[in-house]
């Protein structure tokens, strides 16, 4: 790199005599808690950021795309080391952080220290227990003395076991909270819009799946992690399948948040693939560097293991139920360590809906209070401790002009429930007059038998039928669905408008009884096999905000309400539509018939598989 340094850089720089700092990234991971700290630096003239990888660690993929996102000058390692700097802020020890010239600090990437890892120049034996990663000489220490010029804590316990590990290093402490925590602190208030953007709406509850990386996580499925009984399989594959066929998918919303070294360990594309059914039934895969935050905040219930992720969730009050927990991978004095001593067991022997309800339904927001505590001294101040050290050790006062602030946790893209999967829809009618239905969707994935209406107290046998997405991967399940559904906007141009696609729906899926084109997050366009073209629009939530009910179980809704011997007649002008304890009040309002075509359903409906007089069930109907 020849600017902003390098041997003729000040030919070429507009800004001189700038206090130089420097990011030391290892991986990803580490990356994240850099970004948090970036903006202390913002709006002072008097400072050149810089940007460098180790190249040390395995998990090097991803890191190129995250330093370009971050828009700072990158210098490869090598001219990094020959570099002088105010300032060298790291995230982890992995790499030649001693040929590094400046001042050095070190930060925690998650919540302290905890876990024994063995420094990679210095193996243990079978006998010996590895050392706290972050704690101990094989990582605080190189030739007898400290590494860093401060060491970042959040809290003085994370001191006391500093002090009697490795009390050289001792003298570096810092206590100055935990930025990352800090900023989950700043964005509870937000937590019901957090909740909408992930398209969960009332009386539905979210489910986060949290996973650290390596073999005895949850993700991992070695059976060494000591959530399952002894000697029990690979906990993950049951827990995947068990989210779809268990939880209904109106009632419950899901999403997965695994440790960036699952992510560019595996590659996204494979981590993707082995989560494909799941999200196809409906589970949301938040992306390794942005939401998963908000997706705690906005949980019901966090399902994980020894992560730090679990461990923020326990601490601002969501339940937590652990898959995982190999408590000899950690530190007993740790206060992540503690929380598995504290926390319910997911057992693969009992119901994963028992499970979660009654660990919601049982849980108090003070359960982890003490261990929240823990998480940091200092919360709400991450940012002005962090800034006074930062400029203390370069050596100049802090822009007075300029307060110390964090990025809040930006609000992410509304993305809505989207099951791909075959539906299996219960109904149960609770009133004729006026019209009232409960229904109940499971996604069927893979091999797995449809699920028993018997099973449902909700829907008796007798009231189930199948739906199917036009966009499923189970092709052969639209040929024989009782209602089928395409979801695009009103006037996407391939489809045409949802008239056009519906009639030309019914005539491609004959054994099918009512199609809906769902055009709008609380509304569809639905026709019948009788050539009843209805649009069905869910009224707004008391507060004036959309109902976030999937439109597609409005039409279920309808399609039981016609195939139980109701008319359309009856249903007008409203139906109200149940899923758990949420109501949706239904406007159903009749359109205008479009004019028929050349070979559409209109022209053709009386010698229609379907009539009204004998309609044709589905050979899944039941």
């Amino acid at each position: 790199m020849r600017v902003p340094v390098g041997e003729d850089a000040d030919r070429w720089i507009t800004r001189t005599g700038c206090r130089r700092v420097l990011f030391v990234v290892h991986n990803v991971t580490s990356a994240t808690r850099l970004l948090d700290v970036l903006p202390l630096f913002h709006s002072d003239v008097r400072v050149q950021m810089f940007a460098t990888c180790t190249g040390s660690s395995p998990f090097l993929a991803g890191v190129p795309e995250l330093l370009a996102r971050a828009g700072l000058p990158v210098l490869p390692w090598e001219q990094a080391k020959d570099t002088e700097f105010d300032l060298v802020v790291s995230a982890s020890y992995g790499g030649e952080l001693g040929s590094l010239r400046g001042k050095l600090t070190i930060l925690s990437h998650g919540t302290g220290y905890n876990k024994r890892l063995a420094a990679p120049d210095s193996p243990v034996s079978r006998t010996t227990e590895p050392p706290v990663f972050g704690l101990a000489p094989d990582w605080l220490l190189e030739d007898g003395r400290p590494l860093a010029t401060a060491t970042v804590l959040s809290h003085p316990e994370q001191l006391d076991r500093l002090r009697s590990t490795c009390p050289e290093a001792a003298p570096t402490a810092v206590l100055a909270g935990d930025p990352c925590y800090d900023r989950i602190l700043a964005a509870l208030p937000q937590r019901d819009r957090f909740r909408r953007a992930l398209g969960v709406g009332p009386g539905q509850r979210l489910i986060v799946v949290s996973s650290t990386w390596a073999s005895r996580s949850l993700f991992g499925g070695d059976p060494a992690g000591g959530a399952d009984e002894p000697g029990a399989a690979d906990l993950l594959p049951w827990l995947l399948s068990r989210l779809a066929a268990e939880l209904p998918a109106d009632e419950y919303r899901t999403a997965a948040v695994l440790h960036p070294n699952i992510w560019y360990g595996h590659g996204p594309g494979q981590v993707q693939a082995w989560l494909d059914s799941a999200r196809r039934a409906g589970l949301e895969a938040i992306p390794p560097l942005d939401g998963w935050r908000q997706a705690l905040i906005a949980a019901d219930c966090v399902l994980g293991d020894h992560s730090s992720v679990t461990y923020y969730a326990a601490s601002i009050g969501i339940p937590v139920v652990l898959g995982a927990f190999p408590q000899e991978d950690l530190d007993p004095r740790s206060p992540v360590a503690a929380l598995g001593r504290t926390a319910p067991r997911l057992l693969r022997r009992g119901s994963l809906r028992a499970q979660i309800d009654r660990a919601i339904d049982a849980h108090h927001p003070d359960r982890y209070k003490a261990l929240a505590e823990q998480t940091s001294s200092s919360p709400g101040e991450s940012a002005v401790l962090l800034r006074r050290l930062f400029y203390d050790l370069m050596g100049i006062p802090e822009p007075e002009a300029h307060p110390a602030l964090l990025d809040p946790l930006p609000l992410p893209p509304y993305t809505p429930t989207r099951v791909t999967a075959p539906i299996r829809v219960l109904v149960r009618q609770l009133s004729a007059d006026p019209p009232e239905l409960a229904v109940t969707r499971y996604a069927v994935v893979g091999d797995a038998p449809d699920p028993d209406p018997a099973r449902d107290p909700a829907a008796p046998a007798g009231t189930a039928h199948s739906a199917a997405d036009e966009e499923t991967r189970e092709t052969g399940r639209l040929s024989v669905a009782d209602v089928v559904v395409r979801r695009a906007a009103e006037d996407d141009a391939r489809l045409g408008p949802p008239a056009a696609w519906a009639s030309e729906a019914l005539d491609r899926y004959p054994y099918c009884g009512l199609v809906a084109y769902v055009d709008g997050p609380d509304r569809c366009v639905v026709r019948t096999r009788e050539g009843d073209l209805v649009r069905l629009s869910a009224a707004t939530d008391p507060d004036g905000r959309p109902d976030l009910c999937d439109p597609a179980v409005y039409a279920s809704a309808l399609h039981a309400w016609l195939t139980d011997g109701h008319t359309l007649d009856a249903a007008l002008p409203a139906i109200t539509v149940r899923t758990g304890t949420a109501a949706h009040h239904v406007t159903v309002e009749p359109l205008p018939q479009p004019p028929p075509s050349a070979g559409s359903h209109a022209s053709d409906s009386a010698s229609s598989p379907r009539s009204r007089s004998a309609p044709i069930r589905s050979p899944f109907s039941s």
